[in-house]
């Protein structure tokens, strides 16, 4: 068995991890954002990413309203806003500098590579024809930090640690991508118009997942399929369910393999957590609210991060709130430990 971890260093990958994860999929939601932002409902659409991050109080005391111009900006190249891009990329290479004993030489110059190209990020590579590239540069700066990880980084505690930030971050952000438009799907029966249809599609490849969906579905995209196979697939990479997954798996090995204590709420939460999402159906979920259901899962991720930190980091996080989100679907059990 390898040498123990410093909780200082667990924490520090745990969050390099995410903090990739979130500049990855918040290029993708503004990416399928920016692809449909020219509709009749354009101004709402780029509020709505300001809603999902409830970000609203802060952007708006500085934006009268929410442009293509003012979000983009706000959440690629704003140094003053903690979520943009560029500060989200600067963490991630201060935990990579923490963490210079432990990361490969690799990932930490391509760490350094893509925190020197955003914060260049320039108006110009922000302008409607521009952005685009931009998007699929950062997305692809955050993959292939994922794969030189994935090929050099040691296989010991850390390598596990990591894989938790990085799936929990994932799980969320998947959410937050199927949350944009929610708002299009009320009940499953309900026919989707062409431009839905075109929308769900554009959902699916920023997941990068149209591929994926057509080898299950090859013909009928619907709405309630895109959403389950979001939500509940077990063998694509981004679905909920395969993230809830690869985070009890890993959390698994830290406490056998390595013998660490405590994280048994936290275990007994995903166990629960991955139950309902093998036992729940979409036409439920749709019926009685898919929003809801998103905003449970984000309050129980958000819990169950605290508990993880708590446990390993030494780390009590916020969690004001979070005893509430149990809202029915049987989590009782974790949602009841104190904050």
């Amino acid at each position: 068995m390898s040498n123990p971890l410093l909780a200082r260093y667990a924490e520090c990958i745990f969050w390099l991890a995410r903090f990739v994860e979130r500049a990855d999929n918040l290029a993708r939601i503004l990416e399928v954002n920016e692809t449909y932002s020219h509709d009749r409902s354009g101004r709402q659409n780029w509020r709505s990413i300001v809603e999902l991050h409830a970000d609203e109080p802060y952007f708006f005391a500085r934006h009268q309203e929410a442009t293509a111009e003012t979000v983009t900006r706000f959440y690629l190249a704003d140094a003053d806003n903690a979520t943009s891009i560029v500060n989200t990329i600067a963490n991630a290479r201060e935990n990579a500098r923490t963490l210079r004993p432990l990361v490969s030489t690799e990932m930490w110059v391509q760490i350094n590579i893509f925190y020197n190209r955003v914060r260049e990020i320039t108006t110009e590579d922000m302008r409607p024809g521009a952005l685009g590239r931009l998007l699929a540069d950062i997305k692809e700066s955050c993959q292939t930090f994922t794969g030189i990880t994935e090929g050099t980084f040691y296989r010991d505690q850390a390598s596990y640690f990591y894989r938790m930030g990085r799936y929990l971050e994932r799980a969320d952000q998947t959410t937050r991508l199927l949350d944009t438009k929610f708002h299009l799907l009320t009940r499953a029966s309900d026919p989707a118009t062409a431009g839905e249809i075109g929308q769900w599609h554009a959902v699916l490849r920023s997941a990068s997942g149209y591929h994926a969906f057509r080898r299950i579905h090859s013909n009928d995209l619907t709405p309630a399929r895109v959403a389950e196979f979001l939500l509940f697939n077990a063998a694509f990479p981004r679905s909920v369910y395969l993230c809830v997954r690869e985070v009890e798996t890993a959390l698994t090995q830290l406490k056998s393999r390595f013998l660490l204590r405590g994280g048994n709420d936290a275990a007994e939460g995903l166990d629960q957590l991955r139950s309902i999402l093998v036992t729940r159906s979409i036409d439920h979920i749709i019926e009685t609210g898919l929003h809801e259901f998103i905003d449970f899962l984000q309050c129980y991720l958000i819990l169950l991060t605290n508990r993880l930190s708590a446990a390993f980091f030494g780390v009590e996080r916020g969690g004001e709130g979070m005893r509430s989100v149990d809202s029915g679907w049987g989590l009782a059990p974790l949602s009841e430990i104190p904050s």
